[in-house]
Parts: C-alpha cells; sequence; structure tokens
C-alpha cells in the first residue's frame, strides 16, 4: 500500500476510491438484461455523446457549447448513485413522498462525496457534481445524453430479441424528442442507426 511520506493512513481521503466503485452499480435494475450495463459504463457513453452534441451544437447551430466541460460534466452527472445505487425510474417517482425522499437521499449522497475530498479540491468537484445555473445549458446537453445512452441501451437488448425493453424503447425516444434540441436530432438522425447494426455491418 503506498502511503506518502507526510501523511497519516487513516487521514487519506477516500473521493477518488469512491469513483472507482462505480463499476460496480448495475442499471436497470427492474428490467432482465441479456448484458449488464453498469454506472461506469454509461457514465463513459453518456461523456462521449454529451461532448458530440457539443460539437454539433457549435458546428452547425451557432451555439457556443464548452465540449470540455459538458464531457466532464456528463462523467460526474450520476457520481452520487456510488451511495444510493441506481433507482429504477418508476421506483423514484411511484409517489410524491418517495420523489422527495430520493432528492433528499441524493443531496445527502453528493454532500458525502464531496465531503471524501481535501479542502483545497471541494469546490472544484462541487461545481461538476451539483447543479449550478452557470451550467444549465450544458445540463440539458447531458440530460439529452444520457436519454441517448438509455435508449442505446435498449436498442442493444431489442437487437437480440429481448422485448423487455420495448416500452422503455418507445417512452425513452419520446422524451428524446420532446427535448426539442437541435443538435439532439442531428445525432440521431445521423449516428443513432449504426448502433443497430452488427460489427460486420459497420465495416
Amino acid at each position: 500500500m503506498y502511503v506518502s511520506d507526510d501523511r497519516d493512513p487513516s487521514e487519506s481521503f477516500p473521493f477518488f476510491a469512491f469513483l472507482s466503485r462505480m463499476k460496480y452499480i448495475q442499471r436497470w435494475a427492474l428490467m432482465r438484461n441479456t448484458e449488464n450495463e453498469n454506472l461506469c459504463q454509461h457514465s463513459f457513453e453518456v461523456s462521449v455523446i454529451a461532448h458530440a452534441l457539443a460539437l454539433i451544437g457549435n458546428r452547425l447551430f451557432e451555439k457556443h457549447y464548452d465540449p470540455g466541460r459538458a464531457a466532464v460534466l456528463a462523467l460526474f452527472h450520476d457520481a452520487p448513485e456510488i451511495f444510493t445505487g441506481d433507482m429504477p425510474t418508476p421506483a423514484k417517482y411511484f409517489t410524491d413522498e418517495i420523489k422527495t425522499a430520493y432528492s433528499s437521499l441524493e443531496g445527502a449522497s453528493t454532500a458525502k462525496l464531496i465531503n471524501s475530498l481535501p479542502e483545497e479540491l471541494k469546490k472544484d468537484y462541487t461545481d461538476l457534481i451539483r447543479t449550478s445555473r452557470r451550467d444549465a445549458e450544458l445540463r440539458k446537453l447531458v440530460k439529452a445524453a444520457d436519454k441517448i445512452s438509455a435508449l442505446i441501451k435498449c436498442e442493444e437488448e431489442l437487437k437480440v430479441g429481448n422485448r423487455e425493453f420495448a416500452g422503455a424503447y418507445e417512452s425513452t425516444l419520446k422524451k428524446i424528442e420532446a427535448l426539442g434540441l437541435p443538435e439532439v436530432k442531428y445525432f440521431m438522425d445521423n449516428f443513432f442507426d449504426a448502433y443497430s447494426r452488427n460489427l460486420d455491418q459497420l465495416q
């Protein structure tokens, strides 16, 4: 075990060790999966898509997004689930009481994660993990990328005959269309269909 010369091992900060456990958090807990997806995989995919949406917005729709910032916000967008797990959407919004309780739990999880950092780094990571007005437009892209990632998962499951995801596919597609973002429509029109192809077809 590595320990620096000037720090007691009991004083080490667990923030990054917490993040490394994202790979153990499974998504889609209420669904029968042919292949499991963990939080780490999902966050990477959302980051890639959010970065792409920002670039598309800048190049084609005269937006002024920061693609790097979008990618990093996406990497951390589900970080509090390290403690809460991935609560399925139907359960999260089952009643107003559950929705309120989950929101409180998510806030406590976020605080626990931030407090696992040394004082000099807390503000930097707070800006990434907690929603702020500064990043309102980029958060919309992250939300869109999150939905697109979910639709990709549904597409992959349907491709191998798992009809368990048929309803989730339809509802997620409607949510993506309702966002009304031109960069999202461009991504869907130009890139999404490729996810239904196998490797030989892609080549």
